[in-house]
């Protein structure tokens, strides 16, 4: 088959990786294939599906055109400088420009071992490979930027982790993976030349309408993308698991969903990546995460700035402290939407925050909860509301919520249709996906199957799909850890 390739990154900064192939595997075979997604980058998916096909998605052949190459990246992971990551385990196979004329890169993970591999085996699990296939393909269903799975392929063979586990490759399509650390390692360890060329291509990648060769106005438009970005996980109850600078793209997009979860019970400290320890990227500490990234990225490129240098400094941190400003008034205006009201009222954040308040106190669903607040408006029963106990408490915050309803001068059905668009019924929760792991890892991928059709639809009350909306049990996610899968 064809695949209308472009390499515009190994063209202008080749130097920034290494050209190596991915290494083949023993017994390819198709676990999953977006065929929407693939008909959008101008691919054929019976094609895809052949043998053939089947051999590029897996790594074993090499399609015309491509020119394959390991990135190279910094990260600050946990906080703390790693000078030279890159790609461990994945390949860069080419760029398509798609049927909307964008420019989308298309790389493998878990393609086997790269010079930047260090002691790892180049290898993926099936079972986190298949967590960012459902959980990308949810985010995009939702309209979160992120990154999307094109297609899942097992290789046949075993990887070695705690255990022994079936290894898989999965094709990722992304607007670019540069990456803050992209920058970072170039900052460090590279020239000014570098630096100028690989900021430039960014600029004219992501960011064409930005005027040449103005690095503040670059960080004003990173730090914009990322705060509308932050702010819509937020909204959706997402907790990111390893916000390290190497997994914040430049682009704007959601990457890397290796211990990603999901809310149940609302409590704003949660996290469960067995990674972090100390809680560094818990739910409530994503946004100022973000903005300490921000400021990594703000240090790369002020030594392109032309200016006297502590005037450039103070600028630099205006910009990056522009986050706040704009993630807060994302945030609001994502969670009025959830309450159902379109006009601005000057008490909505109290409003918004004593509800979370309520939330969190009541350990309510956060799903649920606001799924459950447009069934008030049509008066249907209420799962999670159900399970208030200071009921007075939720009565005084539920008369003030139809209040400032009644100022929208719309009827509350409207409000309700408002509220059931912006709020899923169905999210890639937490149990629901370890069961469909659990069950591909045993050969059985119909589970996974039907998850990913529920997450497709996440706003729709699909008829006897009910399970799918409901939490899990408390004693599930007290226990709830997850990994990165490397």
């Amino acid at each position: 088959m064809r695949w209308p390739f472009d390499n515009t990154f190994v063209r202008d900064l080749g130097w920034l990786g290494v050209r190596v192939d991915p290494v083949p595997v023993s017994a390819p075979e198709l676990l999953a294939l977006n065929e929407d997604l693939a008909v959008e980058l101008g691919l054929d998916p019976a094609a895809l599906r052949s043998p053939d096909g089947v051999a590029v998605l897996a790594g074993n052949a090499l399609a015309e055109g491509s020119e394959p190459i390991a990135q190279a990246y910094a990260g600050h992971q946990f906080g703390q400088l790693t000078p030279v990551l890159g790609d461990g385990r994945a390949h860069l196979l080419g760029e398509v420009v798609d049927t909307h004329g964008r420019r989308r890169d298309i790389a493998l993970k878990g393609s086997g071992r790269t010079p930047f591999s260090r002691a790892g085996d180049g290898r993926a699990v099936m079972g986190p490979v298949l967590r960012e296939y459902l959980v990308a393909e949810f985010m995009y269903a939702a309209d979160v930027p992120t990154t999307r799975a094109l297609a899942a392929v097992a290789t046949g063979e075993q990887v070695l982790r705690e255990r022994r586990l079936p290894g898989a490759v999965l094709t990722r399509v992304a607007a670019s993976h540069l990456r803050v650390g992209t920058l970072v390692l170039i900052a460090t360890r590279g020239s000014r030349e570098q630096l100028a060329d690989a900021v430039e291509h960014v600029r004219e990648r992501h960011y064409p309408d930005l005027p040449p060769h103005d690095p503040m106005a670059l960080l004003s438009a990173v730090v914009e993308r990322q705060a509308r970005l932050v702010a819509r996980w937020m909204s959706l109850g997402f907790i990111h698991g390893v916000m390290n600078t190497d997994n914040m793209t430049l682009s704007g997009e959601t990457i890397d969903y290796g211990p990603c979860a999901f809310l149940d019970a609302y409590d704003p400290q949660t996290f469960f990546s067995s990674v972090d320890a100390m809680g560094r990227y818990r739910y409530c500490a994503q946004p100022s995460m973000a903005m300490w990234g921000l400021a990594r990225l703000a240090e790369c490129l002020l030594p392109l700035a032309d200016g006297e240098p502590d005037a450039l400094m103070t600028q630099a941190q205006e910009r990056v402290e522009a986050f706040t400003g704009i993630y807060e008034q994302e945030w609001l205006d994502a969670f009025r939407l959830k309450l159902g009201l379109v006009r601005v009222g000057s008490e909505d954040r109290e409003l918004v925050e004593d509800l979370l308040v309520i939330a969190k106190e009541e350990a309510l669903d956060f799903t649920g909860l606001f799924r459950d607040l447009a069934r008030v408006l049509r008066r249907e029963p209420t799962p999670t509301l159900d399970r208030v106990t200071d009921v007075p408490r939720w009565e005084t915050w539920r008369q003030r919520w139809l209040g400032r309803l009644e100022g929208e001068g719309k009827p509350t059905g409207s409000s309700a249709e408002i509220m059931d668009e912006t709020n899923p019924i169905h999210i890639p929760r937490n149990h629901l996906v370890e069961e469909a792991l659990a069950a591909a890892h045993a050969g059985d991928l119909a589970p996974f199957e039907q998850l990913l059709e529920v997450l497709n639809s996440p706003f729709v009350q699909q008829e006897g799909q009910e399970r799918y909306a409901e939490p899990a049990d408390p004693d599930f996610t007290h226990g709830y850890v997850t990994y990165c899968g490397t």
